[in-house]
């Protein structure tokens, strides 16, 4: 709290308190109809509410200031706020880009390799289906493809064939 607010609002308090006492004999004055004493009391009873509303008007300035201080400071903490935050968002996008960097030059590929009996079999399937392969690189070339009698092989996490389960199990769908 700003001190002028303080002042003002302990001042303006005492002089409203100080009111009573003229107040009582201006009261006690009128009873016994003496107009001299009511006067002076009057005059005694202006003079602290003069300092009341000079008081308050000190306690009104002293809190326009403390608004302002309190408008400054919170202005300081949002440009701080917004200041902060966008060198999170900074931060976050340079960790961004240096991932993407790291994923082009890291980029996850899966390769196939055909082994030699897989070519064997593979020219002997297109053989048989009518399709010429020869002169063509079983490596690079995808369009030569094997019948699709074949039974499927599943291979392990490791790359190595695993044999074929047989769960006796059976699934019949209909629609």
């Amino acid at each position: 709290m700003h001190t002028k607010t303080m002042e003002g609002l302990i001042g303006a308090r005492t002089n409203m308190e100080m009111l009573n006492t003229p107040f009582r004999v201006y009261k006690e004055a009128r009873r016994k109809n003496d107009t001299a004493m009511m006067e002076r009391a009057m005059g005694y009873m202006s003079d602290f509410h003069e300092d009341a509303y000079e008081y308050k008007e000190e306690a009104d300035e002293g809190m326009k200031k403390d608004a302002e201080e309190t408008r400054k400071i919170a202005e300081e903490q949002r440009e701080e706020m917004i200041k902060n935050r966008r060198e999170e968002r900074e931060e976050q996008q340079k960790k961004l880009e240096e991932a993407r960097k790291e994923n082009k030059n890291d980029t996850i590929t899966d390769t196939v390799e055909i082994s030699e009996d897989g070519k064997v079999l593979l020219k002997e399937n297109t053989a048989a289906n009518g399709t010429e392969t020869d002169g063509v690189d079983l490596d690079t070339d995808t369009s030569a493809k094997p019948k699709a009698d074949l039974e499927p092989v599943f291979y392990s996490s490791a790359g190595t064939v695993e044999p074929k389960e047989d769960t006796g199990a059976k699934v019949s769908a209909s629609v």
